[in-house]
């Protein structure tokens, strides 16, 4: 794999959901798109101050519980494993939305304090009315905002398994990014015992040490960079790992996850859980028989499976929609069932 640059562009470019899907999505590869949102008034608020951020959003608290992280300043920002990777370094605590901002507000005005982060907040669930305020007219409406707030931090680089827009609204954030293909050189952590959800590359989250991590020196170099200003955006396609560095002492970020071309309820995550369960233990010369199969009937580089015969005989292999979902997928619940 080769180091491509970044694309970047201006947000203005995109002017509607159909070509941000076309342009932007359907490649699968991270975009950086500038000044994107520069004009939602939280983004306004924040140029003011952390306070005129504040005094923006805590009129739509509406009371809810929130889980936060507090880290004690040794370290510096860095929320990850205690060395016994059965603990973390930091304290989770669960308070009122607005209670939480206000704290991470005020230890802007106290050395030495404790640095704070909340992260994943819905705000159509805790904070109603700020979605209509701040819109994002490039994707469905049923997509909802998430809000990130907090001082100066390091957030290991992990992946998600949906589509994301991140959008910067205070401070600044580095983006280190890295494809899906390089998994193998990441030294990921435990999928079960995670910080936030995700499973993190232990081998990007720490200091350079070609000795326990030899892998991952093939991919550091291969590694995409980039670094938010208030307005801009970066879109992450699926599975791509990113780590994240708050650089500002008050930082806030606006997020979007959402599957852009997800034909039913069912997410490529099962899929991969089910294998691990029917597939990984298996004999290896078995796993390369099922290999075989994954990529001619599901990944399907050389075409479709059924290509030399007309689409009237393609039967549970023609298109999901409008039928084919639903049949292949109570075919598994079957399966799973016993049947």
């Amino acid at each position: 794999m080769t180091n491509d640059a970044l694309r970047e562009i201006r947000g203005s470019d995109i002017g509607t959901p159909e070509q941000f899907v076309r342009e932007i999505v359907e490649p699968c590869r991270p975009v950086v798109l500038r000044d994107l949102v520069s004009d939602w008034p939280i983004a306004q608020a924040a140029r003011r101050s952390p306070q005129a951020l504040r005094d923006l959003l805590v009129p739509f608290d509406i009371g809810g519980e929130i889980e936060a992280f507090f880290g004690q300043p040794a370290i510096a920002g860095k929320y990850f494993y205690a060395d016994d990777f059965k603990s973390f370094n930091f304290e989770r605590r669960r308070m009122r939305f607005s209670e939480v901002l206000e704290a991470i507000v005020n230890a802007l005005q106290r050395p030495g304090a404790n640095s704070i982060y909340a992260g994943s907040v819905p705000a159509n669930d805790f904070l109603p009315g700020y979605a209509a305020q701040n819109p994002m007219p490039l994707l469905p409406p049923a997509v909802g905002p998430r809000l990130w707030l907090g001082h100066a931090s390091n957030v290991s680089a992990h992946y998600d398994a949906l589509d994301n827009l991140a959008c910067v609204v205070a401070g600044s954030r580095r983006f280190t990014l890295y494809a899906p293909e390089l998994i193998g050189r990441l030294y990921v952590g435990p999928i079960d015992n995670t910080m936030a959800g995700q499973p993190v590359s232990l081998a990007a989250s720490a200091a350079p040490d070609a000795q326990r991590f030899p892998l991952f020196e093939q991919a550091r170099d291969q590694a995409l960079k980039t670094e938010l200003q208030p307005g801009d955006a970066l879109y992450l396609p699926k599975l791509w790992w990113h780590q994240i560095e708050a650089t500002a002492p008050f930082n806030a970020l606006v997020n979007y996850w959402w599957d852009a071309f997800s034909a039913g309820p069912d997410s490529p995550q099962t899929s991969l859980l089910l294998s691990m369960i029917t597939i990984a233990e298996r004999p290896l010369a078995e796993r390369r028989a099922w290999r075989a199969f994954f990529d001619h009937y599901v990944f399907r580089d050389a075409g479709h499976p059924l290509a030399h015969l007309p689409p009237e005989h393609h039967g549970l292999l023609g298109p999901l929609k409008p039928d084919n979902y639903g049949r292949i997928r109570a075919r598994v619940m079957h399966l799973l069932r016993g049947g």
